[in-house]
């Protein structure tokens, strides 16, 4: 479908298509116009790869600057209780 736009792959997915173009263009057996479009291919995969890795790393940041605080267990009460330190 031409209006459709196409869905990119998971990380995993272009990880292992980029792993598959990179084997594939090693063996040295590809013509130059499809070793040219796997090259081509590759770089893009290897972008998709590298912003998938960028966002991650900054929802991990965003998580260690704001969600994760230091707990320390409350042995007052009953049970397991765990206070915020600040809280």
């Amino acid at each position: 479908m031409a209006g459709k736009p196409q869905k990119a792959p998971t990380f995993e997915a272009a990880l292992a298509e980029l792993e598959q173009v990179v084997a594939e263009m090693e063996a040295g057996q590809l013509p130059l116009e499809e070793a040219l479009a796997s090259y081509r291919r590759g770089t893009e995969l290897l972008q998709q790869c590298r912003a998938r890795l960028e966002d991650a790393q900054q929802q991990v940041r965003i998580l260690e600057e704001g969600a994760l605080k230091s707990f320390a267990v409350n042995q007052a009460g009953a049970g397991n209780t765990f206070k915020r330190d600040d809280a």
